[in-house]
């Protein structure tokens, strides 16, 4: 009883509290055209935001929550538990809505030209929400009409029939079966004499919800396999590296001067490429050619700013220099013991992927062992260390997306700036987390497979989508897993070898990138 109410309050607080927290990200993080303005993608980023990381915290709320009551009964029959499963079916409809409905529609209405009125930027934003949803919706009826089923392996038992019979006195252990006279055992009791190798397939029209789902998480899986393996060793090595790269002390004032002058040239070479660039679009000329060389403008941008930050740090002004290079040296001081916990946790994840997730049967239950170890000493130490090992993939995701995007170029991602992120990369950006909870939280099911037993979230992302058509495979043959410690080991030989140094930008950059001022 007492435990139910601890959690109920435990809940209660930490959504009040994440979403005090959105709401700070977002004041932070806002670009400053965009204050006292944008009002509707300000409260769906604060909601979409909160949405995500509560669903990842909803997975130890659900532990807990079966905890909370006695193992020999259903949960609903116990006192003030909480309906996790309608729970769950809740911040999944709403988070299907935010991902193809209510984001898309803001980012439309927010991209839209500023000279028309309200109505027609509203107009126009549903008319391209209404072609994605068509579209989307075309193909999710497609696939669930063809292939929207679950196929379940089940052992395959007969036998011949026997009429009803009170007399089992010819029941014992060499002769376990009823018979009548004249057949075999072997021909009455095929069901006992089976075996293991008699297996069909049960096939079931799947739960359209759970179908949705399941094609959500698949989407989500591709990015969180990509942007989570990236970042489980970006996310350690760049704040190590940065307390690695931090400036040593003081500089000069001649030496700020001249860092200075170098990059008001960069600024000045920046500012005559763009115009060059205008005037090609003013032409006409939108080819290849054309937009490889706006993304390596882009690029020198984000390089440019970054290097302006690095100097200022490296050389602070004003009344209140001093304390603001101690603040400065606690900050990387903060980086650095940040990046060895991280780097700890990135290395336990990877080694309980493949000791229990990539090896069939596990070869060590690991990480459930030490929850549940935990739980032992005191109720919610186990479910605490639980939620810090998921949210912590949540946190690899966004700093796998946001070096993947800006450093090899391979996406072109909307960067997050400190006080300069527009509300159109605000949005995106969210979306992209809302795409890859949903993975996280099926991932984070299948890993803690043992801890999470009985719970409501492996009841939806268990057995269910590990049995639906054609996607089955992916999961029976941890496609996404492998890809995982994949994309993981390369970024850490990439990141360790390339990335161990400063990432400075020569000032003949666009020179050597091709693109003249003229």
């Amino acid at each position: 009883m007492e435990y139910n109410v601890v959690l109920l309050v435990i809940v209660v607080l930490l959504t009040l509290l994440v979403f005090a927290i959105n709401i700070y990200i977002l004041i932070r993080y806002q670009h400053p055209d965009d204050s006292n303005q944008a009002y509707l993608p300000k409260i769906i980023v604060v909601i979409g935001l909160s949405i995500a990381q509560l669903s990842i915290l909803m997975l130890p709320a659900d532990v807990a929550n079966r905890h909370s009551c006695e193992k020999n009964l259903y949960v609903g029959a116990c006192k003030l538990t909480l309906p996790m499963k309608q729970l769950w079916w809740a911040v999944y409809i709403i988070d299907t809505v935010l991902v193809y409905l209510v984001i898309p529609f803001a980012i439309f209405f927010y991209e839209g030209d500023q000279e028309k009125t309200v109505t027609q930027r509203i107009k126009n934003a549903l008319l391209w929400v209404v072609i994605l949803l068509t579209v989307f919706c075309l193909l999710l009826g497609i696939l669930y009409a063809v292939i929207g089923y679950a196929d379940f392996t089940v052992r395959r038992l007969s036998s011949t029939t026997l009429a009803f019979t009170n007399d089992f006195s010819s029941l014992n252990a060499k002769a376990p079966c009823l018979f009548p006279a004249g057949f075999s055992l072997s021909s009455n009791c095929a069901a006992y004499t089976s075996g293991s190798l008699v297996k069909t397939t049960w096939s079931v029209r799947a739960p359209f919800p759970t179908y949705v789902i399941a094609l959500n998480t698949i989407i989500g899986s591709i990015l969180f396999t990509m942007f989570g393996g990236v970042g489980m060793a970006t996310l350690p090595l760049s704040l190590i590296f940065a307390f690695k790269n931090r400036p040593k002390c003081v500089i000069t004032r001649a030496q700020y001067v001249k860092e200075a002058t170098d990059l008001a040239k960069r600024s000045n070479e920046l500012k005559a490429a763009t115009l060059g660039l205008q005037r090609e679009e003013r032409g006409g000329k939108k080819g290849r050619k054309f937009r490889k060389n706006v993304k390596k403008v882009q690029q020198e941008l984000v390089f440019l700013e970054d290097d302006v930050e690095a100097l200022n740090e490296a050389f602070p002004q004003g009344e209140k220099a001093d304390t603001s290079w101690a603040l400065t040296v606690l900050f990387y001081l903060a980086k650095l013991v940040f990046g060895i916990v991280g780097l700890a946790l990135s290395i336990i994840w990877l080694l309980h992927i493949i000791v229990f997730m990539l090896v069939n049967p596990p070869a060590f239950p690991f990480l459930n062992q030490v929850f549940i170890q935990l739980d032992s000493a005191w109720g919610l130490l186990g479910t605490t260390a639980f939620a810090i090992f998921c949210y912590y993939l949540v946190m690899s995701v966004i700093s796998g997306e946001m070096h993947l995007g800006m450093r090899l170029l391979f996406l072109s991602i909307h960067p997050m700036k400190y006080q300069g992120t527009l509300m159109n990369s605000f949005l995106f950006n969210v979306a992209i987390i809302l795409l890859c909870s949903t993975s996280v939280i099926q991932f984070c099911t299948k890993a803690f497979s043992l801890y999470a037993e009985a719970t409501a979230a492996q009841e939806i992302f268990g057995h269910s989508l590990e049995s639906l058509r054609g996607l089955k495979y992916l999961f029976i043959f941890n496609v996404f897993q492998i890809a995982f410690i994949v994309f993981a080991f390369l970024s850490f030989l990439c990141y360790w070898t390339c990335v161990s140094f400063p990432l400075n930008i020569p000032g003949n950059y666009l020179t050597s990138t091709g693109i003249n001022s003229g």
